[in-house]
């Protein structure tokens, strides 16, 4: 992970410090090896390797110590979704009074929980699957310092992403979202697949991720064309709304409809760590 890859302040930019992770949580050291570079590491393939690294990164840098996630779920980057954060920071001057909306929050509940540890702001967090929300709820209840700085809320309505969830008079400084990238269960299996020939590995059911988390009707282009047309309804509630962009040559077509729906603002953010390429999307009515 070269540091010019990623914001100056996250703490993982530099790899990680195995020999300081497992003085944290010593059972990390089980799924340590030697890899052909000569560097110690773990499988990236093995989920509970993953789930390991992710649990005494949380421990050490963010002081969550009990983070569960149930078998099968999506396993989040913690480097990458730090790094969204910090980006978002960026936009406040690094002001703590801020509120945020997480638009799929997912069973692992990582953007709130980094989120208000790194820099005390307010989360709702939201998810069309009420087992993904029992599950974040459960890590919630695990940490009682986090429960007043973060709410969830079950969307009932799969074709809404705002409505039904950010409630008449209430405010959110930003919106952030992890879209689901895939048009079909086909198209997610065979990017599990790529996945899997990139870590040189044959174990491609070690990928986890639910339905919701992993494609949906139109992939993230719609899902996002949709995003921007109902956030129209929200712009005098939201100062920021922004998503993950996966594709980059979806940015040309979401752009169209951001001009379309008279957003004032609008840029792209690049990020870029290792060999994955994302970039973040950023619109504003005000």
């Amino acid at each position: 992970m070269p540091e010019k890859s990623f914001h100056p302040r996250n703490k993982h930019k530099n790899g990680y410090d195995f020999e300081s992770l497992t003085k944290t949580n010593p059972h990390l050291n089980s799924f340590l090896f030697e890899n052909s570079n000569g560097h110690t590491s773990i499988d990236f393939s093995d989920p509970e390797a993953v789930k390991t690294l992710n649990k005494t990164l949380l421990q050490k840098h963010y002081g969550i110590p009990n983070w569960e996630i149930p078998k099968g779920y999506l396993m989040p980057p913690i480097p990458s979704r730090v790094d969204y954060l910090h980006h978002m920071a960026d936009l406040f001057d690094g002001e703590k009074n801020i509120r945020c909306l997480d638009i799929g929050v997912g069973a692992n509940c990582i953007y709130p929980m980094v989120g208000h540890q790194e820099y005390g702001w307010q989360f709702v967090g939201s998810d069309i699957e009420k087992k993904s929300l029992e599950a974040a709820q459960k890590n919630l209840d695990a940490h009682p310092f986090l429960k007043n700085a973060i709410e969830l809320r079950q969307q009932s309505n799969a074709n809404h992403i705002f409505n039904g969830i950010v409630k008449e008079g209430e405010t959110f400084d930003c919106s952030i979202c992890n879209p689901p990238f895939h048009s079909s269960e086909e198209a997610a299996r065979k990017g599990t697949l790529r996945k899997a020939n990139n870590l040189n590995t044959s174990n491609a059911l070690n990928f986890g991720g639910q339905h919701h988390e992993l494609w949906c009707q139109g992939g993230e282009l719609l899902f996002l064309k949709n995003t921007i047309r109902e956030s129209q309804y929200f712009k005098k509630q939201v100062t920021w709304f922004t998503s993950l962009v996966s594709k980059k040559e979806n940015i040309r077509p979401l752009k169209v409809v951001l001009k379309k729906a008279k957003a004032t603002r609008f840029k792209t953010i690049p990020m870029e760590h290792g060999n994955k390429i994302s970039r973040i999307l950023l619109w504003s009515y005000q």
